[in-house]
């Protein structure tokens, strides 16, 4: 019992950071706003794969993935699975790099606040996680919040739920598919990477890091800043249940959207304070709730150990 709750203490501390890093993502992509979109995405997934193999070596991993990756190659449904995956983080990054460099940093975190409630969908839905009365309750509050924004913004906002839809998909993948965090990322980056290279060195306005070297550096960093949360956010995604996964995400949201009023000076009028009130509240009904859960099944465990 010990060991379970220290993984999950553990799987909810590298999910809060994993979210922490996203949340602060947009100041790292504005300082590139001179370079396309595409072309930010076809140098993250190059250097993405780089930092994974520097990783990997220096770690002393290599051996683990390579055996792992043969073992892969056996597996046809777990190889699909994977190379999904790779297509639907691609995609995500895509849209949050092209929503951010465009002005729409709050319209990014809408995306992300959607997401928690995808990860639920999926969780009740697909891997059949019973939620409590109090998480019922949030998840009700939260939707409220998120239509109140949708309906606020006047039309459909077709990025934000494609980057919710994206990496709830990507998110399930990663906790269904029996694969080690250091070898489902490596695998995933090298998927793309074939894709980013015939990119940046045939369609690129801008031949192979032929920028000036302060905007080559910032290139070279978006894979130290792209790997290190997604090896965070598989950990968690194994260790806690998807549920809790998708809760935790609010955080990430939160801080863009401080980032985009606080920083950038986007609008953000009463409509919008409203609709983050249900958002915020389901936070707050979500986090009482398994503190309760928690405290009762200590609770339990107790009394049964004093029983046996």
């Amino acid at each position: 019992m010990e060991n379970k709750q220290n993984g999950q203490l553990g799987g909810i501390m590298a999910g809060a950071l994993a979210y922490v890093f996203w949340g602060v993502l947009p100041i790292y992509w504005k300082l590139v706003t001179n370079v396309p979109p595409m072309e930010i995405l076809a140098y993250r997934i190059l250097w993405s794969f780089i930092f994974m193999l520097f990783l990997i070596v220096c770690l002393r991993k290599a051996s683990m993935v390579f055996e792992e990756t043969k073992a892969i190659l056996l597996k046809p449904k777990t190889l699909i699975a994977i190379i999904v995956a790779a297509f639907l983080v691609t995609g995500n990054w895509f849209l949050f790099i092209y929503t951010v460099n465009s002005g729409h940093v709050t319209e990014a975190s809408l995306g992300y606040y959607i997401n928690p409630l995808v990860n639920v969908l999926l969780a009740t839905v697909i891997l059949k996680e019973r939620l409590s009365r109090g998480e019922i309750i949030a998840v009700i509050s939260a939707t409220i919040g998120v239509l109140i924004l949708t309906w606020h913004l006047g039309s459909v906002p077709w990025a934000a739920i494609g980057m919710a839809v994206t990496f709830s998909l990507y998110g399930l993948i990663k906790k269904l598919v029996p694969v080690s965090v250091w070898t489902g990322l490596t695998l995933e980056t090298m998927i793309i990477t074939p894709f980013a290279l015939i990119y940046v060195l045939f369609f690129a306005t801008n031949g192979l890091m032929q920028y000036p070297s302060n905007t080559n550096i910032i290139l070279v960093g978006a894979g130290v800043v792209t790997a290190i949360p997604l090896l965070l956010f598989a950990t968690a995604a194994k260790k806690i249940s998807y549920t809790m996964v998708g809760f935790l995400q609010y955080i990430g949201p939160t801080l863009m959207l401080a980032i985009g009023v606080l920083l950038f000076k986007e609008s953000f009028d009463h409509i919008q304070l409203f609709a983050f009130a249900f958002i915020w509240l389901a936070l707050i009904i979500f986090t009482i709730s398994h503190v309760y859960s928690a405290a009762k099944i200590k609770q339990l465990a107790a009394v049964a150990k004093q029983q046996s």
